[in-house]
């Protein structure tokens, strides 16, 4: 521990004599442009392999960058980047060598992450016509990798969240790139991220209700022009005014 309260105070004093207001500057708020979903492994450091700095890009990570649809975690950080922040661009970024896709394709058995890995088999049992044709096995697991970060896209863009911000003038662009660990690059996968003609199944429309419920809460309103984002400022403002202690005597 010692060692990285060391490496803390090096960077600190780093960044105060390149940028004396550097700090204050960030204590007064984020306004981050991309939304960056990864794996967990700690040799895909979002910030460093994207060049990015604090305050520049919110992060979320799991293992094999899953879009679940019933992981409320992600789903949280994929509201709160896309309503509050107002995100320009969403990631997904995969990588090669990825040990929870490796994992997804084989036939074992490790434990409680099964669970997590069958939303990976679920994605070799949609493509497994080609992933079957694919004979190297490491050229396999390459493809997979690729594969995954497509229908996470894909996840994605099915959410409410994707829906409903693109009906507003300023949506966020989803991307799907992945990160070679060996050479240090990220390629574009170019993913088309429209659900096309399965929106019969997967488009869905605000209920009213939900629009009635949404009015009453502090810094959203769906009724509001639809390309304003609402401040982190204005947010954490509303939400302390709304739970203002009462100083009324009691009797």
């Amino acid at each position: 521990m010692k060692q990285i309260l060391d490496n803390n105070e090096k960077w600190v004093a780093d960044r105060k004599a390149a940028d004396p207001d550097f700090f204050n500057r960030l204590a007064n708020g984020q306004k981050p442009k991309y939304l960056f979903i990864g794996c967990s492994d700690s040799r895909v450091p979002a910030s460093a392999i994207t060049g990015t700095g604090p305050g520049e890009m919110f992060v979320h990570r799991n293992i094999a960058n899953m879009v679940v649809h019933t992981d409320f975690n992600m789903l949280s950080v994929l509201q709160y980047a896309v309503e509050v922040l107002g995100v320009e661009d969403i990631l997904v970024v995969g990588h090669y060598g990825c040990g929870g896709v490796a994992a997804a394709a084989a036939n074992k058995q490790y434990g409680l992450i099964d669970n997590w890995l069958t939303n990976i088999r679920d994605v070799i049992r949609v493509h497994e016509r080609e992933f079957l044709r694919i004979k190297n096995e490491d050229e396999r697991l390459r493809r997979l990798v690729e594969l995954n970060v497509i229908e996470q896209v894909r996840n994605l863009a099915k959410t409410n969240i994707i829906q409903n911000a693109r009906k507003t003038s300023k949506p966020p662009r989803l991307h799907g790139l992945v990160y070679d660990i060996k050479e240090g690059l990220l390629r574009d996968l170019q993913v088309n991220d429209e659900i096309g003609d399965l929106d019969h199944i997967y488009g869905t429309e605000a209920m009213k209700h939900a629009e009635e419920v949404f009015e009453d809460q502090p810094g959203f309103n769906p009724q509001a022009d639809k390309g304003k984002r609402v401040s982190e400022s204005e947010i954490i403002a509303a939400g302390k005014k709304e739970h203002k202690p009462s100083l009324q005597k009691t009797s």
